[in-house]
């Protein structure tokens, strides 16, 4: 008799776990690259590629030296608009569908800002793209992560936000050679590649039943949620200056370099791709570091060496000592997103909700502070005459702050996690 071709029970069993779990792997990774082209294209172009694009906005006389400045602050008050509505977007239109609409919204911007038309539409665009870069950072780590296994969080957290490194490397690179076609053209040329990538991911994103059925398995194995005390207090203080001290190197670097040093836009635009190579390393390094070394030691070490970093940008006029720090500083912007998400899944350990939460309001204020360092580096940088450095030297006291808050708030925890054993 010849034996069965049936596989056993078992078998099959195995066979069907094996798929389902290559297929929730592929299913993550899609997720994640979702997510990544919302950080590229809301905040890596929509934010950063406004830096080197400052001098020939300037050169091309479309608008007013002190305009072009303020007007790069418009993203950042957008940025807050944006933190503060995306959970309620979130809410009433699904994750998924306002993470669709803000990429769109950030594209339609991009191509209206081909056209100068005047100061008050520049401003309305610039802002409503920075409404789309806030509500996409409030709400895309809550929407992928939970698909990511807890093992992995930190590295696929830095994948996530590679997207803002892309950006800043990519905008120094694409963006000079749109500018060989003009100004209007350049803008346009962002546009189209936005709405390349909003068009590769309009699919991608979890459904909403999928990602409703992860987080109903999440609530159910969810660990009690204990009173976070004085740690949140400190994460509130840390990324709030933390948001003012990133303002001076970001807006003004390429300007530093392009006219306060005499080098030229294109050698400014150079340096900025210097910037966005420590961006593309910063997500997934910091991301790493907090895997090994915990959210709290990383961050420590990190905000400490940037201090560092800022402080000899201010003292030196070596141009490859710049082009050094360039890289180490620009590894930050990008970088302190996993790094923080890891501090609060520390301080929130397997309480999603707690953690939405928290990091809802950790954006609201890092784009409050940043916003409202963007005006005040404005008016520093006009009232003093366009002096780079005073910028750069309140950049790195504002690292050694919050590395001075860390240290007290880790003390006042100690001690009140003390008594309370007591």
């Amino acid at each position: 008799m010849r034996a069965s071709q049936n596989p056993s029970p078992a078998m099959s069993t195995d066979t069907s776990s094996a798929a389902t779990s290559v297929e929730r792997r592929a299913s993550t990774w899609r997720y994640i690259f979702a997510g990544l082209c919302a950080s590229l294209v809301t905040i890596g172009l929509a934010r950063f590629a406004y830096t080197p694009l400052l001098p020939s906005l300037i050169q091309a006389h479309w608008f007013a030296t002190a305009d072009v400045v303020y007007l790069g602050a418009a993203n950042l008050m957008g940025y807050l608009i944006g933190a503060i509505a995306g959970r309620p977007l979130g809410r009433h239109l699904t994750n998924g569908h306002t993470l669709r609409v803000m990429m769109v919204l950030v594209t339609a911007a991009f191509f209206a800002c081909g056209y100068p038309v005047s100061v008050t539409w520049f401003f309305v665009w610039r802002l409503l793209s920075g409404v789309g870069g806030g509500a996409v950072m409030v709400l895309v780590a809550a929407t992928v992560m939970p698909h990511v296994p807890g093992d992995r969080r930190g590295l696929a957290s830095g994948a996530l936000f590679l997207g803002l490194g892309l950006g800043i490397a990519g905008s120094g690179t694409v963006i000079p050679l749109l500018l060989n076609l003009g100004l209007s053209e350049t803008w346009i040329g962002l546009g189209v590649l936005s709405a390349v990538l909003t068009a590769a991911t309009w699919t991608a994103w979890p459904s909403a039943h999928a990602h409703a059925a992860v987080m109903h398995a999440h609530q159910q194995s969810a660990i009690p949620h204990q009173p976070a005390g004085a740690q949140v207090h400190v994460l509130y203080t840390q990324y709030a200056v933390v948001a003012f001290g990133i303002v001076p190197t970001m807006v003004f670097l390429v300007d530093y370099i392009a006219r306060g040093l005499g080098a030229g836009t294109h050698i400014g635009a150079l340096y900025w791709v210097l910037y966005g190579v420590g961006a593309i390393a910063g997500p997934p390094l910091y991301g790493w570091l907090a895997d090994r070394l915990g959210g709290a030691r990383s961050m420590r070490f990190v905000m400490l060496a940037q201090g560092m970093f800022a402080l000899l940008l201010a003292m030196s006029g070596n141009r490859v000592a710049i082009g050094v720090l360039a890289v180490m500083i620009g590894s930050f912007p990008p970088g302190i997103v996993p790094m923080m998400l890891a501090r609060v899944h520390e301080v929130f350990p397997g309480n999603h909700a707690g953690q939405n939460v928290a990091w809802s309001r950790l954006t609201i204020m890092f784009a409050a502070f940043q916003a409202a360092a963007g005006y005040i580096c404005s008016s520093i940088f006009n009232g003093s005459g366009g002096s780079h450095r005073m910028l750069f030297a309140i950049s790195a006291a504002a690292f050694f702050i919050c590395v001075l808050a860390d240290l007290i708030g880790s003390r006042f925890a100690a001690r009140a996690s003390r008594a309370s054993r007591g």
